[in-house]
């Protein structure tokens, strides 16, 4: 039986190769709706952006809904300086025919999760934590009956890569990702210690280069695109796959390697608002909230990719 989830993004190439991931694999995971957020890029944007590769994959029966706007208490925070000014630079994608879903993403999120059974629901979330920790405000009833949420973000070794301290995903609205740490909800944490070890070399871009098929070429044509920027900032052989490791570990966990940990997020010193405060050694004796993923098979993690890519029109 399918998994049912809620994809909860700010597309972005790598988010949109996460989404098209999920679309390819409908029989372990069932796409109730995709919730856009601001964040790599504005809401207007991520939107159109979320319309664009849900048609590239074909499943233009999954619906989109738009989400918040801004995050709960600090102006939006983009990174266009990764991902280009459309968040999708890259291909030439065209025009979505496609339109979001009238009902704002918070509602959407909070009704999925009255009207399924308890537990029965996975949130996964790819970019900054605003529509999450709004819908857990505004319907605390729903905190209890969430699966678990599987979550890009955060760091320990890797510490930050928006300031010094701080992962972007967290850093952009760190007060709802403090709520959401705090919910008591199971949580499977992709960070940047795990998606910094899933780089776009050559050979594994070739590899989904010769499937042939558009939505293969077009992922390519982002990944070219996205892989610039950590190229220039590291000196790496490719650039880090970091939301499709949220969508990779729901189908075969066993690529990954973790610990259960507690993990906590600075909102108040402005040197490290938004860190992820990860005790990885165990230091405070403080109950695990977070399963914290930091290793990954990168091999058999693109050959999942390339094999659900084959699937895609």
């Amino acid at each position: 039986m399918s998994r049912k989830i809620i994809i909860d993004t700010d597309p972005g190439q790598d988010d949109a190769v996460a989404i098209l991931l999920a679309l390819a694999s409908p029989e372990e995971l069932d796409v109730l709706g995709i919730v856009t957020v601001a964040g790599n890029v504005e809401l207007n944007q991520t939107t159109r952006n979320a319309l664009q590769t849900v048609e590239l994959s074909g499943r233009t029966d999954v619906p989109v809904y738009a989400g918040c706007a801004r995050p709960m208490r600090q102006p939006l925070i983009t990174a266009k300086y990764v991902h280009g000014d459309t968040g999708l630079d890259g291909p030439d994608l065209p025009a979505p025919q496609m339109k979001a879903e009238e009902q704002h993403g918070v509602d959407f999120i909070i009704e999925a999760l009255r009207s399924n059974p308890a537990n029965t629901v996975t949130l996964c979330t790819l970019g900054p934590l605003t529509n999450i920790g709004m819908a857990f405000v505004k319907a605390p009833d729903i905190v209890e009956r969430v699966e678990r949420i599987v979550m890009m973000g955060g760091a320990y070794f890797e510490v930050g890569n928006t300031t010094p301290a701080a992962e972007f995903n967290i850093y952009v609205d760190p007060e709802a990702a403090d709520l959401v740490m705090r919910s008591g909800v199971p949580i499977t944490l992709a960070t940047l210690d795990v998606t910094h070890k899933v780089l776009t070399t050559k050979d594994h871009l070739e590899q989904i280069r010769a499937i042939g098929k558009r939505a293969a070429t077009a992922t390519v044509e982002m990944l070219d695109f996205f892989e610039r920027f950590d190229r220039e900032k590291y000196g790496w052989d490719g650039g880090p796959l970091h939301d499709p490791c949220v969508i990779a570990w729901l189908l075969k966990p066993e690529l990954f390697g973790g610990r259960d940990i507690n993990v906590e997020i600075e909102t108040g010193s402005e040197l490290t608002r938004g860190m992820t405060v990860a005790d990885y050694w165990g230091i405070m004796d403080k109950p695990a909230n977070v399963h914290f993923l930091d290793s990954v098979d990168a091999t058999g993690f693109f050959a999942l990719l390339a094999q659900r890519l084959e699937r895609l029109p």
